[in-house]
Parts: C-alpha cells; structure tokens; sequence
C-alpha cells in the first residue's frame, strides 16, 4: 500500500455536531467498523416530561438529551458526562444512566483491548482448508478497518467483512481456574468470491517465549466482534 494511501485512510477532521466536538475520518468509507451514528434527538415538543422519571419540564427543571440514544431527560437522570468514542466525541458527553453504564464498559475495549489489537500479535496462521500453517503477526491497522497479516507473506482482510469469530479455548491450567483462549476461527466474504473463506490463529509464542501478548489479543477480538455486531445492528 502506498504512503499516500494509508494516509488517506487515517485523515481526520474536527467537526461540530449538536452533541459536541467529534474527531471524524476525513473520509466516511474509512470510518471505524466500531463505530456508532449520532442519533437524532426526541423533539422537545414530543418530550413534556424526562423519560426516565416522569418529572415535568418546566424554567426550572430543564430538558437534556442524552447523546447516545437521543431521548429526553431531566438533569437528575442525564447528569453524567462520559466518553463516547464509538461516535469519535473529542470530550465527555452526556449520557443517561443506561447509556452512560454501557459506555463505561466499553472503555475497557478503548483503553486496554484495542491497543493490543493495534499492536498485533505473534500467531500460527491457516487459511481455509490447509494444513499448513504460517507464522505470522496479525494486528489491526490504524483506522480498525483491516485485519493485517505479516509473515512470508501478506495479507489484509477488511473488518466489515468477517462474518463469525469463535475463540478456541484450551484445558485447565496447572493448579485450577478457569480455560484459556488458545485461538480464533474467523469467516469472513471475499469480493467476487461466493461462501466464506476460514482463518484460523492458533497463539504463538513472541520474542520471549511468551503467548500471553497473543491470548490477550484474542480476548480482544473477541470483545471486537461484538462491538462490530452491535454496530451492524444499529
């Protein structure tokens, strides 16, 4: 891929929409496969009361929308400003209760997982029905818009395309607990191609002997594929 290109890809600008600050991509076909559209908001004269406790909106108790769903709410029950970066919000919005409590959640995907997606890991990969196997360290590109291979070879497989993930999991550790994520199998379409074509990553071992990097990276697909249903869905 030329510099021109993936520059291309990874442009963003500054805009402002009525719910705030956002840091979009330059262009909308590079947007994140993560990401959320702005609802539209309940038109104030569709909401005389908050939506959440009834209370009646008057001077005194003022109406606020939540920037995440949209709906309607008295201070009480849309006090709270949290990160919104699935819709690119450059600051903390305000958010509902419900909306607020799932945008909490997520940071953990914002602040820890998608780091070590973009910092890739060390896997045994094999493609569709072979049985030969390559090492490979496969990350997300900048924009989250590709799955990126590298070993002997290269390969880039669009996120929006993958259409199932399993995490293979293996036996009990040495001393009890719970299973560990050991590997994926990942379906995704190719263009002109009819089916789904199979990826499988087995964790490999990095520079130190060590496939932690590549089971935490697993953990963090999987946390991924659900934030990409969630956004097909919306």
């Amino acid at each position: 891929m030329s510099s021109e290109v993936a520059a291309r890809r990874d442009a963003k600008k500054l805009v402002r929409s009525p719910s705030g600050l956002r840091m979009v991509p330059e262009h909308r076909a590079f947007s994140s496969p993560f990401g959320l559209e702005e609802p539209p908001w309940v038109p104030d004269k569709e909401c005389p009361r908050c939506m959440q406790c009834d209370t009646k909106f008057d001077f005194i108790t003022r109406k606020h929308h939540c920037r995440r769903c949209g709906k309607c709410f008295c201070d009480r029950c849309c006090g709270q400003k949290v990160p919104l970066p699935r819709m690119y919000f450059v600051d903390p919005v305000r958010q509902c209760a419900q909306c607020a409590s799932v945008s909490q959640r997520e940071a953990e995907f914002y602040d820890k997982q998608l780091k070590a997606l973009l910092s890739g890991a060390t896997f045994l990969v094999t493609f569709g029905k072979s049985e030969v196997s390559e090492t490979m360290v496969c990350r997300l590109s900048n924009n989250q818009r590709f799955l990126v291979l590298d070993g002997d070879s290269h390969y880039e497989i669009e996120v929006t395309r993958i259409s199932a993930v399993q995490v293979l999991t293996e036996g009990y550790p040495p001393g009890g607990g719970s299973t560990r994520a050991a590997g994926l199998l990942l379906r995704y379409t190719t263009p002109g191609a009819q089916g789904t074509t199979q990826l499988k990553l087995m964790a490999g071992e990095d520079g130190n002997a060590s496939k932690r990097p590549a089971t935490a990276w697993l953990v963090a697909m999987h946390k991924a594929a659900k934030l990409l249903y969630e956004s097909r869905d919306q």
